[in-house]
């Protein structure tokens, strides 16, 4: 019977390290997921472009197929990629997300010179799904779906890893694959809610027995352009809040803290002029808006050297492929 009771100690306190662990996983993933944001947000609204042109009923297949090769990606090379680095080479950490900065900066800063006319945007529909193939074009759009979310799949793993404090291997790699499997849920579910609120909002508006859900469903159909236009504002806002933080920060880690220092002294100005109850979020409002100004002022002198230099390389690359 002590040998009994000893074996259900053991037990007991296996499961409390157990849970202690998952709590640790959760916690770790939840938090380097939110740093991830500005890549997430992008992932979210860059999607269903890709789903422009189809019929109704194969938007859901496709947005599954799209999230299971997101999951490849993030799990299958990435995860171990990240692990590597983190094991083998943990000094190359700083540099790559400083890399992914820049790639957000360059996106958003691109977004907003489209958005005010100046040059092209490579990541949207050109029309050129007219007159072709439904079955081809679904194979084209889904991989190069896949292969965009690569780029930004690497950056949600290598900020996730950044933020995850030195650990054991085992726990570092479940903290990671929870954000790889959270973020795709999470991503490709909002998509798939998106891409579909349109058809739902006919339906009600078609098929609803109460008036107020007909005039639900209208309000729906009438408002999501309008949340589409929104969500492209704040993912655009939103990269260059991240990549501009992100450089700031890889900065001060390399030695140089000036730019830090120097945005947080404003950031702690602008807080300064407000109440005291609302300090807290003026400061770290005035310290987003710093550093996604300097996110977009990195980006516009990165888009001539992304557009004619590495979009072509990489076209040429993945034509290979």
């Amino acid at each position: 019977m002590s040998g009994l009771l000893a074996l259900l100690d053991d037990v007991a306190g296996i499961a409390k390290v157990a849970a202690a662990s998952v709590d640790d996983i959760a916690g770790q993933a939840a938090k380097a997921g939110a740093k991830a944001a500005g890549a997430v947000i992008d992932d979210a609204a860059v999607t269903p472009k890709y789903l422009t042109g189809f019929e109704p009923a194969r938007e859901l297949p496709i947005v599954w197929r799209i999230a299971r090769g997101s999951l490849i990606n993030k799990l299958v090379f990435l995860l171990p990629a990240g692990l590597a680095l983190s094991a083998f080479a943990p000094w190359l950490i700083a540099p790559l997300l400083m890399l992914g900065g820049a790639y957000l900066c360059f996106e958003g800063a691109e977004k907003v010179a489209h958005a005010l006319g100046f040059g092209a945007h490579h990541g949207g529909p050109d029309g050129s799904h007219l007159n072709r193939d439904p079955a081809h074009l679904e194979e084209e759009k889904i991989k190069g779906a896949i292969k965009t979310d690569f780029i930004l799949s690497a950056e949600i793993m290598t900020i996730a890893l950044a933020a995850i404090p030195a650990s054991t291997f085992w726990l570092e790699a479940a903290t990671l694959a929870t954000v790889a499997v959270g973020i795709t849920l999470a991503v490709y579910g909002a998509v798939a809610l998106i891409v579909k609120a349109d058809d739902l909002g006919l339906w009600m508006a078609a098929k609803g027995r109460l008036g107020l859900t007909r005039a639900l469903g209208r309000g729906i159909v009438t408002a999501m352009p309008g949340f589409m236009k929104l969500l492209m504002v704040v993912g655009t806002a939103a990269m260059l809040w991240v990549g501009g933080s992100i450089i700031v920060h890889g900065l001060a880690e390399m030695g140089w803290h000036g730019p830090e220092e120097a945005i947080k002294h404003y950031a702690v100005a602008v807080a300064d002029l407000g109440a005291d109850s609302w300090r807290a979020a003026l400061e770290w409002t005035g310290k987003a808006a710093i550093d996604g100004l300097l996110g977009l002022a990195l980006g516009i002198v990165l888009i001539p050297i992304g557009t004619r230099l590495i979009a072509p390389l990489w076209a040429r690359v993945f034509a290979r492929g």
